[in-house]
């Protein structure tokens, strides 16, 4: 069974984090799942990895699911300060955002930012599915 090395979820809402986790969890999709409340945490969770004992891009998480509107520093905040990460393998981290801003300028920055994956809440099984097939030649249904 094909399985991500680790999830990180980035989302403000705890309701939110509750329900991708439960998802993720139900389809065994990773064993390693983290949560950051704001985008400055999930910086400093990276940080941590890329410089953790492992090193390299096995300590990276695979996937990062962020949300655009949180409080400290948001999903474009996030995006930027990740741009300038001094963290050797961060372009294997795929990066997905997860938002309800129906914006057309928000994704225009997600995009320009060059982010491809610009996803609606709620994380749906399809959504998951989807981008696990498009992203990490995922040939397995969910469930």
């Amino acid at each position: 069974m094909n399985k991500i090395n680790s999830i990180l979820l980035v989302d403000d809402d705890k309701a939110s984090n509750f329900i991708n986790e439960l998802l993720i969890r139900k389809y065994k999709i990773t064993d390693e799942l983290y949560t950051a409340r704001n985008g400055r945490e999930a910086i400093e969770l990276i940080r941590e990895k890329c410089q953790g004992p492992e090193g390299g891009a096995g300590n990276l998480p695979q996937l990062i699911l962020l949300d655009i509107n949180m409080p400290v520093l948001d999903g474009f905040g996030f995006l930027e300060a990740f741009k300038e990460l001094d963290c050797p393998f961060k372009e294997s981290v795929l990066i997905a955002v997860l938002t309800t801003s129906l914006n057309p300028k928000d994704e225009e920055r997600v995009r320009a930012a060059g982010i491809n994956n610009f996803l609606n809440k709620p994380l749906t099984k399809e959504i998951l599915e989807s981008l696990l097939e498009e992203n990490f030649d995922w040939s397995q249904e969910l469930g």
